[in-house]
């Protein structure tokens, strides 16, 4: 399995990015520790040419890292003809205890590599440089994430063996299933549609509030994280039933698939792109009135917010035509 070509380019970009991290992780010690931008003693010109270079790669690794997310769902979901009982992307992914924690943990690092990049891109418009111990303060964060994510991948694919027998997402995303997607599954639908919504609607009401009066910052990103907790919940509970026009098809990973129209790569990337550009912007506020950043970040979040306004509404309108155009019924 490890000698798949997908699987080879995943293993490299992990590898690629765990390199890069640990030495921007060196880097940003440093930074942290003996910063001095009134200094112009030979150790701060070093460290300044330093963070150039390092912002750059680093820049390159984290769109990678974006990236390797959707690579790794689409190459569990090509793998799946190979595994007894697999459907989908559910069963490859359940073939070992490696698979579902790396797919945790590469969303975890789509949200804090994008948001990374948001702090860069706000840095580099500063001509001093007042977020460069934020970012590297944030890059010490994720660059454990990575490199726990990069070794339980390998563990993941070098655990693949075709004769092992796995489970199918009707059995993984079943409302009888005893674990956290059995629960998500059995959430009511009707609740979870009115929450859904309601989050989006906060979500879009509080981002125009804040492209056009710059107020309420807080807010919106705090309602943009919840409304990605909340749809990707509705995904299971009750948004996938009319994908699949299935009252019992709760699995978030066939919609991936041809027969669906690869629909879910459309309903994953218009989600997890609104909530980095509304966590991008809330993490933006305690600087945007603070020397240089007050004619960059203004600007920059009110780009932000309008891109997950965007972003968010044309999720919400995949999920009203799916519904409205859907055979199935739920006597709502």
């Amino acid at each position: 399995m490890i000698l798949h070509p997908a699987v080879l380019s995943l293993m490299t970009m992990s590898l690629l990015a765990g390199i890069m991290v640990l030495l921007a992780g060196a880097v940003g010690v440093r930074i942290l520790l003996s910063w001095n931008i009134k200094s112009g003693s030979e150790l701060q010109l070093s460290l300044e040419r330093q963070t150039y270079l390092v912002s750059t790669i680093l820049a390159y690794t984290f769109v990678f890292q974006i990236l390797s997310l959707f690579l790794y769902i689409y190459t569990a979901d090509n793998l799946h003809g190979l595994f007894v009982g697999a459907m989908c992307a559910a069963g490859t992914l359940n073939v070992n205890e490696y698979g579902y924690p790396v797919l945790m943990l590469k969303i975890v690092n789509f949200l804090l590599a994008g948001t990374w990049l948001i702090v860069n891109y706000a840095d580099t418009r500063g001509y001093d440089y007042p977020l460069i111990r934020a970012k590297y303060a944030l890059l010490l964060l994720i660059a454990p994430l990575v490199l726990f994510e990069a070794y339980d991948q390998y563990r993941y694919f070098s655990g693949l063996h075709a004769d092992i027998i796995t489970s199918c997402c009707g059995a993984l995303f079943s409302q009888d299933t005893r674990n956290i997607s059995g629960d998500i599954a059995a959430l009511p639908a009707r609740p979870m549609a009115i929450a859904f919504f309601a989050a989006m609607a906060a979500t879009l009401a509080s981002g125009h509030l804040f492209y056009w009066k710059g107020r309420g910052g807080w807010f919106f990103s705090l309602a943009s994280l919840v409304a990605f907790l909340v749809g990707v919940a509705s995904l299971i509970s009750f948004i996938s039933l009319y994908i699949y026009e299935l009252p019992t098809h709760h699995c978030p990973f066939c919609c991936l698939q041809k027969e669906y129209g690869y629909i879910g790569y459309a309903l994953y990337a218009t989600l997890l792109g609104g909530a980095v550009t509304g966590l991008g912007a809330g993490i933006l506020m305690p600087w945007r009135k603070r020397g240089s950043m007050v004619r960059v970040i203004p600007q920059l979040q009110r780009k932000l917010a309008l891109a997950t306004v965007i972003l968010y509404l044309l999720f919400t309108l995949i999920v009203l035509y799916r519904m409205r155009f859907s055979a199935l019924n739920l006597g709502w």
